[in-house]
C-alpha cells in the first residue's frame, strides 16, 4: 500500500526501522514511523486522536468471513468512510504501511476501513485474484452502511489489483461509493493480460509466482526465466514452479472468465468523478487512459481528474540512468486533497484537473485536459534508407523485408510489465537482423512530445498469424539509446491478402528530447518475455507447441503503402 514504501527498503530505514516494523502494531510507534519516514506533509493539520477496532467484519452470502480493521476519529460519531480492501498477506511490514495511512486518515476526520479479500488478511476462504470483487465488494458497501458510524458517504483508495477491487463496484446503486483515489489499474485486465490481442508474459507469470501460494513472496527470477522459455507457453507456470489455476485462467481468452472479472462499461456507468494515478512505464496506462476519457463523457463522472508520472507498475523508474521521483509517495501524497475535495471539507485546495511528469525536463506540470488541446500531431515516416523522416513519405516504391524465427526471439529490454526489469533501459547499439531501426536526423531545438503514441504499419507474412511490434527509442548525441514507448498488434493474414494495415497501440509518455538527440523506431516481430512469441502456425499461441519462420515485409512508400508512427508534439 501507499506511503513513502520505500523500495530503498531497509537500508534507508536502518536498524531503527526495522525496530518498528517488528513492533508496528504498537500505534504510538506506528504513528511516528509513519510520521518520519513516509506520510505526507500536511494540507491541514491533523485534528483528531485515533482509535483501531479489530476483527471487523461479516459472514458473505456464502459463508466467507471478511475481516476488517476499522480505524475512527475519536469524538466523531459519525463521518465520511474510506474503505480500501486489499489482496496482500499480512505481513509486519504490509501491517506497518496500512495501519499508518489509515491512522493518517483517521486523524483528519475519516473512518477508514482496511478489509482484506478473501484468502488475506486475515479474511477466510480461498485466495483467487480478482474474481470475487464484485460481489465480494458490494456486500461490504452494504455492511458499511448498517455501521453506527456511517454517514452516508464512501471513498475508496487502492492500485493495481485493488484498484480492480474499486472498479467492481463503481456502478454500484445502493450504497454508491462517491470517489475514489485508483492507482495503476483500469477496467480492463483483460487488455493488460493481452495487450495488441497478445499475452503479457512476464507480468502474468511474474504475478502468478509473487501470489499463488498463501502468503505473498519475491519473486525468483530464475524461476521465471525457466518458465517462459519452451511451448507451449500455458505451461510456463508448471516450468518455473508447480500449476498455477489463475496464470491459466489469465493466458486464456475465456469470454466468461473475463466478464466477470472486467464486468461491462464499468467507466460509463460510473456513479462519481475519481482521481486517477498512471505511470509512463505501467502495462495498464493505456487502458486507464481509455477510462478516463469516457469517465469524461460521464455527466456523473466529468470531474474526473488525471495524474500520470514517471513510475512503472508501483515503482519508480530510472530517467537516463538516474533516479526519478518515488511512487509510494505519489500513491499518497494527493490522497487527503481529494477527499477533502470531494466530500467538501473547508478549506481544501482543489487538484489541478491534470497533472503530468515531463521526463528530461524532471518537472511536474498542471494541465488542463488529456490529450493536451494544443498537442501537434506529426507523423515520422519509416523510409528504406533506415531514415525517420518527420511528415515526408517516400513516393517510389520502396519495402524491406526480415524473417522472424519464434525460437531466436528478439529479448525484451525495459518497458511496462511487472517487476524490476520494467522501465526506461540502456538499449543496445546495434540491431539485429530480424530487427528494423528507423533513425532521425539530429534534432535542431529542444523537442517535447506528450500524449500517447501509436504506429501504423502496412505489412504482408507469408504466415499465417504472427505479430509485428513497433519501440520508440531516443538517442542521445552520446550516442546511448533509451526506450520510450512500445507496443504489439497480433494478426492473423487473410490467404492471398498483398497488405494489411495495422495500428499499434504504444502506451503514451511525456518527455523533453535534448537538441541534437535523435529518435528511433524499431519493428520487428518479437519482444520476449514482456509478450509472448507468437508460433507462426495459425495455431492458438498459448497452447501451440510446434513454430514455423515467418517472413515479414514492410512497405514504407505512398505507392504501396505507408509506415509511420504519430507522436504528440507539444510547442515550446
Amino acid at each position: 500500500m501507499g506511503g513513502r514504501l520505500i523500495r530503498l527498503g531497509v537500508r534507508t530505514l536502518g536498524a531503527a526501522a526495522l525496530a518498528l516494523v517488528a513492533l508496528g502494531s504498537c500505534t504510538t510507534l506506528t504513528d511516528f514511523a509513519a510520521r518520519s519516514f513516509f506520510l505526507p506533509k500536511d494540507d491541514r493539520k491533523a485534528e483528531y486522536a485515533v482509535e483501531t477496532l479489530h476483527d471487523q467484519g461479516f459472514v458473505t452470502t456464502d459463508g466467507v468471513r471478511l475481516n476488517a480493521e476499522v480505524h475512527r476519529p475519536k469524538g466523531l460519531l459519525k463521518t465520511p468512510t474510506l474503505l480500501s480492501r486489499i489482496p496482500y498477506s499480512d505481513t509486519a511490514w504490509n501491517r506497518l504501511r496500512s495501519d499508518s495511512i489509515a491512522r493518517y486518515w483517521a486523524a483528519h476526520g475519516y473512518t477508514v476501513v482496511v478489509q482484506g479479500t478473501r484468502g488475506r488478511f486475515h479474511s477466510g476462504g480461498a485466495f483467487q485474484p480478482l474474481t470475487h470483487e464484485r460481489e465480494d465488494g458490494q456486500e461490504t458497501l452494504a455492511w458499511i452502511a448498517k455501521q453506527p458510524w456511517y454517514d452516508g458517504h464512501i471513498g475508496m483508495w487502492g492500485g493495481s489489483a485493488f484498484g480492480q477491487t474499486i472498479w467492481a463496484v463503481y456502478d454500484n446503486a445502493e450504497p454508491n461509493v462517491d470517489t475514489a483515489f485508483i492507482q495503476i489499474a483500469s477496467t480492463s485486465f483483460r487488455d493488460f493480460f493481452h495487450p495488441g490481442g497478445a499475452f503479457a508474459l512476464e507480468s502474468a507469470l511474474y504475478w502468478s509466482l509473487n501470489s499463488h501460494g498463501t502468503k505473498d513472496e519475491e519473486v525468483d527470477y530464475k524461476a521465471l526465466d525457466k518458465g517462459v522459455q519452451g511451448f507451449p507457453v500455458i505451461e510456463a507456470d508448471d516450468r518455473a514452479l508447480a500449476e498455477i489455476p489463475f496464470f491459466d485462467d489469465w493466458a486464456g481468452q475465456d469470454p466468461a472468465y473475463w466478464r466477470k472479472v472486467d464486468g461491462a462499461d464499468r467507466a460509463k456507468n460510473s456513479s462519481a468523478p475519481m482521481l486517477m494515478l498512471g505511470g509512463w512505464y505501467d502495462p495498464f496506462l493505456s487502458s486507464m487512459l481509455r477510462d478516463y476519457a469516457e469517465m469524461k463523457r460521464n455527466a456523473k463522472a466529468a470531474d474526473t481528474k488525471l495524474i500520470i508520472g514517471p513510475f512503472g507498475h508501483a515503482r519508480g523508474v530510472e530517467i537516463f540512468g538516474k533516479p526519478g521521483p518515488e511512487y509510494r509517495i505519489a500513491s499518497v501524497d494527493p490522497a487527503l486533497r481529494w477527499f477533502d475535495e470531494r466530500f467538501g471539507i473547508a478549506g481544501s485546495k482543489p487538484l489541478a484537473p491534470v497533472r503530468i511528469f515531463v521526463m528530461g525536463e524532471n518537472v511536474w506540470r498542471d494541465e488542463q485536459e488529456w490529450p493536451l488541446a494544443r498537442t501537434r500531431f506529426e507523423q515520422f515516416h519509416m523510409w528504406s534508407d533506415g531514415k525517420l523522416h518527420d511528415g515526408a513519405m517516400f513516393t517510389g516504391d520502396a519495402k524491406l523485408g526480415f524473417t522472424y524465427d519464434p525460437q531466436d526471439p528478439v529479448p525484451t529490454n525495459g518497458g511496462a510489465m511487472l517487476g524490476a526489469r520494467s522501465g526506461m533501459k540502456l538499449q543496445a547499439k546495434e540491431a539485429r537482423k530480424d530487427v528494423l531501426s528507423f533513425l532521425s536526423e539530429p534534432l535542431a531545438q529542444p523537442m517535447e512530445i506528450t500524449g500517447p503514441v501509436n504506429a501504423l504499419l502496412t505489412v504482408k507474412t507469408d504466415a499465417p498469424s504472427t505479430d509485428f511490434t513497433v519501440k520508440l527509442c531516443v538517442v542521445l548525441a552520446d550516442g546511448t539509446a533509451w526506450n520510450l514507448a512500445d507496443g504489439i498488434a497480433r494478426m492473423a493474414m487473410p490467404p492471398n491478402f498483398p497488405r494489411l494495415y495495422i495500428d499499434v497501440d504504444m502506451g503514451a509518455v511525456s518527455i523533453l528530447l535534448p537538441q541534437g538527440s535523435r529518435l528511433r523506431v524499431d519493428v520487428s516481430s518479437s519482444n520476449f518475455p514482456r509478450f509472448d512469441r507468437n508460433p507462426n502456425t495459425g495455431e492458438n499461441p498459448e497452447t501451440a507447441r510446434k513454430t514455423r519462420i515467418a517472413r515479414q515485409t514492410l512497405f514504407l512508400s505512398e505507392a504501396v503503402g505507408v509506415s509511420y508512427v504519430t507522436l504528440p508534439v507539444i510547442p515550446r
